[in-house]
């Protein structure tokens, strides 16, 4: 780590020491420049250019989630430094892990809003990406803004507005593995007031894995979307938005294999019984905005709808003995006002409420082929909260060019919970438990403080910040002790540097940082082997840093490199009085995330066939990963390999595109539950797709 940070530190003090002369000589080949730190980040709250935002902040383009074939958020795994999403199973598993904060279940540590909608549930982490225009990810707590459960970062998802963009966009792919996939897109402005999109989704593939005992493909996928967005600009002050998202998913699932110790590989997936996952999900926003000349009002209502059916073979072999149905149905509305400052050059706030309600009405059942018995939960569970915040920036703080944001969040919470338990056994039911919990209460407050201090083209910025993670119920639980878990907190400390290199030919982004946490929340298995729950660690702590480098065109080139390294360990996790994890590193989180992308444009003159012929290859390398807390199993230091090549005339382009070309086998998700169990990362896939755009 200390050679790491040595070398880092060299690197940025060089780089900066460039910036320092206007008066560089820059190469004839440099053609175009590079306006990514122009970039206005919408998450950031107070319309602030990128290279102005003293926290650590990535941006994916449309363009970039076009060429690198970008269809769902884990497909940006180590594109993004430190950023960590692998697929587990199905939709309903996808947990998100940024800088070594996350959680396998139960409510997520990294935020997640499309469209302003807020995705307060892991469940609705995998959708289908399309008619998306950007992906923004800032990394660290954004609590003060944002509040619970963004102790990781954020993840802000924005689509195309037909405000912006007018056209009819088609796309139809296919490739191996039996995967089509269909796009198309209406974006018009009516008037030049009202505008509207209309844009429809559909995908299947056959399944990349097999089970072997029943001879399906045990990961089969149908999903349907659609986007419909109106917008309406009143008048020059007011203008009314809303966007209305819809998916119906159904997935086959779970390719899990025992994991022979022996032969230190998976056997074949095999197990009796299909399993699945299908899921319905349905989100709106209602955008007010109010401008005048010296603030912004801001009003958005959200709604979101999540109905699904897991059924699992949960013992994953041929024989009969647990088999699991949960079906889950959630209700969330939020309302948040805001009120921010315009164009003062010296002052600039903004400052807002926040409320939300979530209710959930969840059932498991859990077939004991064995007692020949039925073990049926019902969970009425409802989480409701509310917030204030205000954050301030001072610019020109004691001398010039030294700007000074604080700001500070008081975020409410309650949760509640009614549980009933019946037994079926021999098609008789009985009565185990029928209980109303006493409430949970949370109250935290959530400062932060930041500097940023710019030196011609180069920012260098520091920030102290505290992020929690709420605590709550289990879903789970066998014992009394294990009804609840505590929220778990962190400060973060971070110091960066933002720069334009070369005239802005290069744009450079660096941190480091060290985060400190309490009560932790650990994945655990239930004592009999059935489900999971979260208990608390004592203290961890992670520190790490990441470095990001994008040119413009050198030659038709285009370069991206992006590099994450996290060292995440627990400080004190004592499980019993003869065992404990103290030192451990924390599982489920890769040490090293690594992306470089080349990309060739080739301008072809004076033919009537092409225009264009763009060469695109990216390299993402991750880990290694530790599976558990007693780091008994690890997936070392794995390379994937895509590649996409494109042809294109005027408003048609064709892709050949293939992913893990050197189809490299690693596991893409480990698990104890009395034996041990292996997912294996999906093979070499490749395929061809034809874009229109009228």
């Amino acid at each position: 780590m200390r050679k790491r940070t040595n070398f880092l530190i060299v690197t940025l003090l060089y780089l900066s020491n460039c910036v320092f002369s206007e008066d560089r000589n820059i190469p004839k080949y440099y053609t175009d420049t590079i306006t990514l730190n122009e970039i206005v980040v919408e998450a950031s709250r107070d319309n602030s250019k990128l290279y102005a935002i003293p926290n650590s902040v990535s941006i994916i383009s449309s363009n970039q989630i076009k060429t690198n074939g970008i269809n769902s958020l884990p497909d940006v795994t180590s594109t993004v430094a430190n950023l960590f999403m692998p697929e587990y199973g199905s939709k309903l598993t996808s947990p998100i892990y940024i800088r070594g904060i996350g959680s396998r279940i139960n409510a997520p540590s990294v935020g997640l809003y499309v469209d302003y909608v807020p995705y307060f549930e892991k469940a609705a982490f995998n959708f289908d990406f399309f008619d998306i225009n950007r992906i923004e990810v800032l990394r660290g707590p954004q609590g003060t803004q944002y509040g619970r459960n963004t102790m990781g970062g954020i993840v802000n998802i924005l689509t195309k507005s037909p405000i912006d963009y007018q056209g009819t966009d088609v796309s139809l792919q296919a490739g191996t593995y039996g995967t089509y996939l269909l796009n198309v897109g209406h974006y018009s402005k009516i008037t030049p007031k009202f505008a509207y999109s209309l844009a429809l989704n559909y995908r299947h593939n056959d399944g990349f894995f097999t089970n072997d005992f029943l001879n399906k493909q045990v990961d089969k996928l149908d999903s349907y979307g659609a986007r419909n967005r109106l917008v309406w600009n009143i008048n020059d002050k007011l203008s009314l938005e809303n966007i209305l998202s819809f998916e119906f998913s159904t997935q086959g699932g779970y390719p899990y294999a025992v994991y022979n110790d022996s032969l230190k590989k998976p056997e074949k997936i095999a197990y009796n019984l299909e399993s699945g996952y299908n899921r319905n999900l349905i989100s709106e926003a209602l955008v007010l905005k109010y401008n005048t000349k010296s603030v912004e009002l801001k009003s958005v209502t959200s709604y979101q709808y999540l109905s699904d059916n897991q059924y699992i073979d949960q013992d994953f072999s041929i024989n009969n003995q647990f088999f699991v149905v949960q079906l889950s149905k959630q209700n969330m509305v939020s309302q948040e006002v805001t009120v921010q400052s315009k164009n003062n050059e010296k002052y600039n706030w903004n400052s807002g409420i926040y409320g939300f309600m979530q209710q959930f009405d969840n059932s498991v059942d859990v077939n004991r082929f064995a007692t020949n018995t039925i073990s049926m939960k019902k969970y009425d569970h409802v989480i409701s909260g509310g917030a204030i915040f205000h954050q301030s920036t001072l610019n020109d703080f004691i001398f010039e060019n030294l700007n000074l944001t604080a700001g500070i969040r008081l975020d409410a919470e309650t949760d509640m919970l009614s549980y009933k338990f019946d037994n079926n056994k021999n098609s008789v039911i009985t009565n185990v438990a029928d209980t109303t919990y006493k409430p949970l209460n949370s109250l935290q407050v959530l400062p932060k403080i930041a500097l940023n201090y710019k030196v011609n083209t180069t920012n260098f910025y520091a920030l102290v910040a505290r992020g929690y993670k709420t605590g709550g119920f289990n879903s789970t639980f066998e014992r009394a002790e294990d009804l609840t878990f505590k929220p778990e907190s962190s400060w973060n400390y971070e110091i960066g540097v933002k720069s334009s290199l070369f005239k802005n030919k290069l744009f450079l982004e660096s941190s480091l940082f060290y985060i400190d946490w309490k009560n932790q929340q650990i994945y655990q298995t239930a004592p009999s082997g059935v489900g999971s729950m979260l208990k608390n660690a004592g203290e961890s702590v992670s520190k790490g840093l990441e470095i990001s480098l994008s040119t413009a065109k050198i030659g038709g080139f285009e370069f991206m490199t992006s590099y994450g390294f996290t060292h995440a360990t627990f400080i004190s996790n004592v499980l019993n009085a003869t065992t404990n994890y103290n030192g451990n590193f924390i599982p489920y989180v890769p040490k090293n995330t690594l992306a470089v992308q080349v990309k060739k444009t080739i301008e072809i003159k004076k033919s009537n066939l092409l225009n264009r012929i763009v060469l695109n290859t990216i390299y993402k390398g991750t880990g290694g990963i530790y599976w558990n807390d007693k780091n008994s199993h690890k997936q070392d230091y794995y390379n994937l390999l895509d590649a996409r090549i494109s042809f294109i005339r005027r408003n048609m382009q064709v892709d050949f595109w293939g992913t893990n070309l050197t189809n490299t086998s690693y596991e893409a998700f480990y698990f104890e539950s009395g034996k041990k169990y292996v997912q294996m990362g999906k093979p070499l896939h490749m395929g061809v797709k034809l874009s229109v755009n009228f």
